[in-house]
Order: structure tokens, then C-alpha cells, then sequence
């Protein structure tokens, strides 16, 4: 190993300088490491050209391309449903569409996805400043499960579904040799001859990896979409829409990304397994996904509902004193008007047209 040409070498000093570059938002990891490898940063006025390299974030003064660099103490976590054909680089040199562009955050605080979607591909898609928590939800070992909806075309047989939950040979080219790659839980929603509709759980995330797989098998993806990362699902947001996470759900996904070794262990057992021991492949209707949307949808309807009748309520509660004398005297116009008769209970009153009709019937001689 050559030696270092700094003396930030003592892992005691802290955190690594490219996670420090990362969480105060100069850029994204790898790109940070490339900036130290360019010799564009400098701690206490010494240039550091090579990794590892580690940091007190209070004492030591970093400064990266010309600018010092301070670490921003506030975090933010965004739930985008990122669209089809929209990059998740927070910078594209061929102009197209970016998820950074979608969230303006009111906080102005610069956020990166946390993971990757392809282009091609839409859904859940987490975005923060929180680099620690960003690590521990996309490092393969800590094994988060993201869960997608997949319509392929074709009808998968059966056999193409146990090559699945076996594994699927994938060639990784210059990166190393290639390995298996299976999900860790499969779902058949539906299925006929011209597509079938797949939800795959991941605990891994290999560059376009369901795609690979199920081309492997003969049946290109059509329609790709993440709807679970860890804790968090996708609902109540439309296509291009994000909001802020509950404080809930943040809590959740903190306690499973920083669960320990053990804890990790169970949590793929039980997503992989049934108490039998078979993994796990069920088969829903279609209808049964379309229902959970329809609720869905009517829920925020009647939440909409209640909203506009509270708020007209409000507005109605000023004037509320001064209609009793108009609503009692209405009351009153209507108590003293001639009500309609109504027919004694029993057999019900016969028409008048219908009586006439049996006096003109011709009488039998």
C-alpha cells in the first residue's frame, strides 16, 4: 500500500473526509473521493490527494475546490414518486430531467437520492442529506428490502418462477465476475398469456437487476415501479409529487436501518420464509390490488370531504346567532301550510283513474 501523503491518516480523528464532503453537500460520495483524487481539497491547508483520510469535523478546516466547507447541523427526508424518464443524478450533462429538480425544498437544503432508479423506471424514491442514513439504506449488508410491482410480457411458467427464487447467473463485466442474483420474495398478481404482474422484494441492488433477471428468462420488463423501501410505502402521492416523512415513519426506518447484526438476520428469514420453511410465492387477483387503489382514493376523497365541511362550518359560525328568527318564522310558514294527506297504513289508496277505468268496463249480459 503506498504511503500517504498527508498526515490525516489516525482513524481516532473522526469521520472520513469523503463522508464529511458528502454530508455537508458538496457532492455525492464518488464524486467527492474523485475531487480528493484530483487534488481539489485541502484540510488545514494541506492538500490530501489520497483515501483514507480522516477528520475532526469541529477542530479541522476543510476547504474543496476554492470554497471552505461548513457542515450544515439540519437534515431533511423527502418521499418522492419520481416519474418515468427522470435521472436520479442531482446533475445530467446531457440535459435531461433530474429528481432534485421536482423537490424545492422550503428548507433550501441540497438532498440526494438515496439509491438509484432508473430512467425507465418510476416510484418510491427517498431523498436526504442524512449521508450515514443514506448509507445503511443502500450497503448491501445491511440487507433493506425494497419491494417493486413489475409487469413483464409474457406468461411466466413455472419453471421460469423457480429459476427466480433459485437465482439468476449475472455477469457484472469489468466490475468482477459474475454471481446470482434471486429475490428475496416473489408475488404473482396477476397473470395471462400477453403479461404477468410481479411484486419483487430485493435486498441487494445491482445496476437495472430485476430487468436483467427477467430478460434472462425471455419476458423483458415492461413497466417497472418501487413501491416499498424498508418501512416506507408508496401512497397519497401522485406521480411527481413528494412530501416530508412522518416523524414516524422516520423513526421506523432509523430503527431498521441501525438494527443490529441479529435483528438483520430474523428480517430476512421471516421476508424470505414461511413458517414451512417454502419460500414464499403467492398469487392474488388483480382485482385485489385495484381494490386497495380504490380505497385508497375514496379515503382521500373523504378526507377532502370532511376538510371542506369543517372549513364551511367555520365560516358559517358569525352568522349562525342571526338566522334563528329567520329559520323560526320559516318554521312556522311551514307548520302552518296544508300538508298532503297521507294514505292510512293498511292497504294502499287505489287511483282515481283506475276507479273510473272499472265504472266504463262492459257489463256481461
Amino acid at each position: 500500500m503506498p504511503k500517504a501523503d498527508h498526515p490525516f491518516t489516525d482513524a481516532a480523528r473522526g469521520v472520513r473526509l469523503q463522508k464529511f464532503l458528502a454530508d455537508a453537500g458538496v457532492a455525492s460520495r464518488r464524486r467527492c473521493e474523485e475531487m480528493i483524487a484530483e487534488g481539489l481539497v485541502e484540510v488545514n491547508g494541506t492538500l490530501v490527494a489520497s483515501l483514507p483520510a480522516w477528520i475532526d469535523p469541529v477542530k479541522d478546516e476543510v476547504v474543496a475546490d476554492g470554497r471552505r466547507v461548513r457542515r450544515d447541523s439540519r437534515v431533511a427526508y423527502v418521499l418522492l414518486f419520481k416519474p418515468k424518464g427522470v435521472v436520479c443524478t442531482n446533475s445530467d450533462p446531457e440535459g435531461r430531467s433530474c429528481a432534485v429538480d421536482l423537490v424545492e425544498h422550503p428548507s433550501g437544503l441540497r438532498l440526494y437520492p438515496v439509491g438509484r432508479l432508473d430512467m425507465d423506471s418510476s416510484g418510491l424514491l427517498l431523498m436526504t442529506n442524512d449521508g450515514e442514513l443514506a448509507n445503511r439504506l443502500t450497503h448491501p449488508r445491511y440487507e433493506m428490502h425494497k419491494g417493486y410491482e413489475v409487469t413483464v410480457a409474457g406468461q411466466l411458467s413455472e419453471e421460469d418462477l423457480a429459476r427466480l427464487e433459485r437465482g439468476v447467473f449475472l455477469s457484472d463485466g469489468e466490475r468482477g465476475p459474475g454471481r446470482k442474483a434471486k429475490a428475496g420474495r416473489l408475488d404473482v398478481i396477476a397473470r395471462d398469456r400477453q403479461k404477468t404482474i410481479l411484486y419483487m422484494e430485493l435486498f441487494e441492488g445491482r445496476n437495472r437487476q430485476i430487468r436483467r433477471m427477467l430478460l434472462a428468462l425471455g419476458h423483458p420488463v415492461k413497466k417497472l415501479r418501487r413501491v416499498k423501501m424498508g418501512p416506507l410505502r408508496l401512497k397519497g402521492l401522485a406521480v411527481g409529487e413528494w412530501r416530508d416523512l412522518t416523524a414516524e415513519e422516520l423513526d421506523q426506518v432509523r430503527r431498521d436501518a441501525f438494527a443490529d447484526a441479529a435483528t438483520i438476520h430474523r428480517r430476512r428469514e421471516r421476508a424470505e420464509r414461511n413458517e414451512g420453511g417454502a419460500p414464499v410465492r403467492k398469487r392474488r387477483g388483480i382485482r385485489a390490488s385495484r381494490r386497495n387503489e380504490k380505497s385508497d382514493r375514496l379515503e382521500r376523497r373523504a378526507q377532502r370531504t370532511r376538510e371542506l365541511s369543517a372549513k364551511a362550518r367555520a365560516e358559517r359560525g358569525p352568522a349562525k346567532a342571526g338566522a334563528g328568527r329567520g329559520s323560526r318564522e320559516s318554521a312556522g310558514r311551514r307548520a302552518g301550510a296544508p300538508s298532503r294527506a297521507k294514505a292510512p297504513k293498511g292497504k294502499p289508496a287505489r287511483n282515481r283513474r283506475d276507479d273510473a277505468s272499472l265504472d266504463h268496463r262492459p257489463r256481461l249480459s
